[in-house]
């Protein structure tokens, strides 16, 4: 079981993978709905095994937000959210730090599979 954080401006966003994420057996444990907001928060929870990052975002975009968290815990293990046509924004983000992403529209398999690349023991 993996404790999740999600980061995302749409409510509707955090509400869908919070559903996927309990739906998978999983936690979680907190959610932001902007970069700032994220780097924020995510310091004051102690155990989290896995971030959720929109890439487009107002305030705060998630390459920003996922460049801070890593200075912060270089250990982060942060997704991307992404839609279609943002293939030059995922690049920076990977090299930003980001492990992986997950193309718009979500779904529960989906984000099932880029965990079990990520975490293949959960």
């Amino acid at each position: 079981m993996l404790n999740a954080f999600i980061v995302d401006d749409a409510l509707v966003i955090r509400k869908n993978l919070t559903r996927f994420f309990t739906n998978l057996g999983h936690t979680v444990i907190g959610e932001a709905k902007n970069g700032i907001e994220a780097i924020e928060k995510i310091p004051t929870i102690e155990k989290i095994d896995l971030i959720t990052m929109d890439v487009t975002m107002p305030e705060m975009d998630g390459i920003e937000a996922t460049k801070k968290i890593k200075e912060i815990n270089p250990d982060a293990c942060i997704i991307m959210i992404t839609s279609h046509g943002q293939e030059e924004l995922v690049a920076e983000a990977l090299k930003a730090g980001a492990k992986s992403f997950v193309l718009k529209p979500i779904t529960e398999e989906k984000l099932a599979e880029t965990i079990t690349k990520i975490f293949p023991d959960n």
